[in-house]
């Protein structure tokens, strides 16, 4: 016979081997399921992006809902499938770890995201896992960086003025040190007593600072001088006509790129939806701040003007920053969808600003430099098969997009 004490340890230690068993290892084996190829973590990172996971999540921080960062630990497959397809689903279900996360969050609803296979949301996790490890670590721009960037265009006008100006100076410089090897040389002739009368008549003239300037050599020099600073000052004015470059002005609502771009790292193109598909990147519509404010600093004054601008129907009148001229065009879509420009390209570190300003000067010249300048790329384009053959028989330089019409008038002038 078994003695009860015997039974009851046998079947304590039965329990501590089931929880190893069925329950420490489900803890552990999520990881182990997740994927590391990197084509899958790079198809997760695209989706992560594509399905606009980044505009409420991010991995190492809470956005609009928690930081995903120990997901893998907190949460199996089993349940993150569902979940993520349809959280409504799984909460009216009765999941406590759903509900209590539902509320924890303001009752903001994720919407549902049928079209995700099992495979894809696999690979999402693979990011968010891989992201978790290696954290990305700010680099520190090196130092003079930002000038050499801005010194490719050739030299702006604020180096030629300090260039000038310090040929003014050493001009000066040059006159003083003549000044005074004149007065030595002048003394040292009074002292010789062998001159002659033509000689010493030339040595005790006296200088006059007046006849000087009448003289019509530094008339000359002077004229010259006036007329040539002038000019230039009214080829740079000619040059600057509407150009805004640096122009930041103040918009009805304070909105901060810096905030929404930089620090949640929200896509340029959930705001500017027509920037892959239409000539204009257009400006967001009450209806997708509201995606995010009905619930996020519903007390701040800034936001309770979008509130306003939504009660009366009327769109907020965003001063507008980039203007092209009418006589210009320019398609965004091209840009960035088929020759996969980034923002950044042309609007500076837009992640960074607290107030966006002209970061380009959107100049003719400044477009064509680019376009000499920017390699295309024809990899795996059947389109560009013949033409990148005809180049390389007549140019061991990489293919432009000059080389492919780029320049041609009618390409921006219609």
């Amino acid at each position: 016979m078994i003695s009860k004490k015997a039974l009851t340890r046998f079947m304590a230690v039965c329990t501590i081997v089931c929880c190893f068993v069925f329950s420490g290892p489900q803890a552990f084996a999520q990881k182990d399921q997740i994927p590391t190829d990197e084509a899958i973590i790079a198809e997760g990172k695209s989706l992560f992006s594509d399905w606009g996971c980044n505009t409420c999540h991010a991995v190492d921080r809470k956005v609009v809902g928690p930081a995903l960062a120990g997901i893998n630990d907190r949460r199996d497959l089993t349940w993150l499938y569902p979940f993520i397809k349809n959280s409504q689903k799984v909460i009216a279900s009765g999941d406590d770890y759903a509900v209590n996360l539902f509320n924890e969050y303001n009752k903001n609803v994720m919407p549902p995201h049928d079209g995700l296979q099992d495979n894809q949301i696999l690979s999402i996790m693979a990011y968010v896992l891989y992201t978790e490890q290696n954290p990305v670590v700010a680099a520190t721009p090196a130092a003079g960086e930002g000038s050499a960037v801005a010194a490719e265009g050739g030299v702006s006008t604020k180096y030629m003025n300090i260039i000038i100006g310090s040929l003014v100076v050493v001009l000066i410089l040059i006159l003083v040190v003549l000044a005074m090897i004149i007065g030595v040389l002048t003394k040292y002739l009074k002292d010789k007593t062998d001159l002659d009368e033509a000689d010493e008549e030339i040595v005790n003239e006296r200088f006059s600072i007046s006849a000087f300037f009448r003289s019509p050599g530094v008339i000359g020099i002077i004229t010259f001088l006036v007329v040539a600073l002038g000019a230039k000052n009214v080829i740079d004015g000619l040059f600057t006509i509407g150009v805004q470059q640096g122009y930041a002005p103040t918009q009805p609502i304070a909105f901060s790129h810096k905030i929404h771009a930089g620090t949640y790292e929200i896509d340029c193109q959930y705001c500017h939806t027509g920037v892959e598909i239409s000539k204009s990147a257009n400006i967001p519509s009450v209806n997708i701040c509201m995606n995010c404010h009905s619930s996020i600093k519903t007390d701040s004054r800034e936001i309770q003007k979008l509130y306003a601008a939504q009660d009366s129907g009327q769109p907020i009148e965003w001063v507008r920053v980039h203007n092209l001229p009418d006589l210009a065009y320019f398609n965004h879509s091209q840009h960035v969808n088929v020759g996969e420009i980034v923002c950044q390209t042309c609007h500076g570190e837009i992640q960074e600003m607290e107030v966006v300003e002209q970061f380009s000067p959107l100049t003719m010249g400044w477009c064509i430099d680019c376009h000499r300048n920017t390699e295309l790329n024809t990899k795996d384009n059947g389109y560009y098969d013949k033409l990148v053959e005809m180049h390389n028989k007549t140019s061991k330089i990489p293919m432009t997009v000059e080389d492919n019409g780029g320049l041609e008038c009618s390409k921006c002038h219609y």
